[in-house]
């Protein structure tokens, strides 16, 4: 096939699901920068995801947060539905909140208090009947849970309080419905974080059920960690049920797709698409942005991640598998590295542009968004609101 062909072919697999929160206004622990047309409400974060979507034709689901977007959990059900039979885009991921409230202090699931344990498990249930009623089926689960100090708790006992739950919310899923396991070593535990990284995050899903998969957050890893050798291997044990995207410095930066080392994203691509190549068959996996700018403008750094992945999914559907494998099987170092530089300098910019063209979509969608006018109204209806709450401190 010619790279025209296998792009379009690439492109045509590759959907991306946008967060809610990435088009709110959020902050560091130190403070918020907040912007005059960053959405405050569930119809604005519907309204401007239908945006990147109609720009970008990749983003058909918006991840949904049970507390930030359902505050009335089941109850709100029906106000999501209306959402998107007008905007276009579905519900996708459904995220519970078991982080932000004071009882969870020392923790959810893991906590020692047994009333504080039921609590988070019920918000769980809860939240898994929010998924059946909206027809999403991933239930995408990151927990906050650890400790700072040494001995200050049973890290073992915690483990299988984790265990429990996650089992017992394994149990609630409906069929086709999926439990995917986030793990982050760090923050806001800083001595340790129950489900800490890919090998915790594995065993108890494995623990769960056939439904519980590894959900990897591309921020959550220590420097210079081997993330593709991961999915690899998660793939290879098929329990790999999707991504959160975003890059880092030095830790969980939430910066945009590619934006310090597009290479990475690349490998890993590399790793889901050589899988496909062998198998046969694409892995059945979530694509989905975790990503809240304070300095850029909220909409178009989710454009600008939609098309860097595209961009980097295009350069892995290009390398030449076929002369991959021969190289590797003689050990012929250079020429199979080469397969993958090869692909990584092409530029995929014109392919990518070739597509959407193709499919009716704005060429350039950084133009077609800013000559859109939208940024405008919405900068004039929320503004006021948005901006009313600043406090200087200058």
């Amino acid at each position: 096939m010619s790279h025209e062909q296998i792009a379009a072919a690439a492109l045509d697999q590759l959907a991306i699901e946008l967060p809610s929160w990435g088009f709110a206004n959020t902050g560091t622990r130190f403070g918020k920068f907040l912007q005059a047309a960053a959405a405050t409400t569930l119809e604005e974060k519907f309204a401007d995801a239908a945006q990147v979507h109609a720009l970008t034709g990749a983003c058909p689901t918006l991840a949904l947060h049970v507390l930030w977007d359902l505050p009335g959990g089941v109850a709100d059900v029906a106000r999501v539905q209306a959402l998107e039979a007008r905007h276009g885009v579905r519900a996708g991921s459904i995220n519970p909140n078991l982080f932000q409230g004071q009882r969870y202090k020392h923790g959810s699931v893991g906590n020692p208090d047994p009333a504080i344990r039921a609590e988070a498990l019920a918000h769980l249930r809860e939240s898994v009947d929010i998924a059946r009623q909206l027809g999403s089926r991933d239930l995408s689960l990151w927990f906050a849970d650890g400790s700072n100090y040494p001995g200050t708790q049973h890290i073992r006992q915690r483990k299988h309080w984790f265990a429990e739950a996650l089992s017992m919310v394994h149990e609630r899923l409906g069929p086709g419905q999926r439990m995917l396991v986030e793990y982050k070593p760090f923050e806001p535990a800083f001595y340790h974080t129950d489900i800490a990284d890919w090998g915790m995050a594995l065993l108890l899903a494995r623990e769960a059920g056939p439904q519980a998969h590894v959900l990897v957050d591309t921020g959550h890893h220590y420097q210079s960690q081997n993330i593709e050798q991961i999915v690899a291997w998660l793939l290879d044990e098929q329990r790999l049920g999707g991504f959160h995207f975003n890059d880092r410095r030095y830790a969980d930066d939430d910066l945009t797709l590619g934006s310090i080392d597009p290479y990475q994203v690349f490998r890993i691509f590399h790793e889901i698409q050589q899988f496909a190549w062998e198998r046969g068959a694409a892995p059945d996996l979530a694509y989905m942005v975790d990503q809240s700018h304070n300095l850029k403008g909220k909409i178009e750094a989710m454009i600008q991640t939609v098309r860097t992945a595209q961009e980097l999914w295009v350069k892995a559907a290009l390398v030449d598998r076929e002369a991959l494998a021969g190289h590797q099987a003689a050990c012929r170092l250079v020429e199979a590295e080469r397969c993958l530089t090869d692909a990584f300098a092409t530029d995929t910019r014109p392919l990518v542009t070739a597509w959407a063209t193709a499919r009716g979509l704005p060429p350039d969608p950084f133009v077609a968004f800013r000559e859109s006018g939208y940024l405008e109204t919405i900068t004039r209806e929320r503004g006021d609101r948005n901006l009313a709450s600043v406090t200087s401190y200058a």
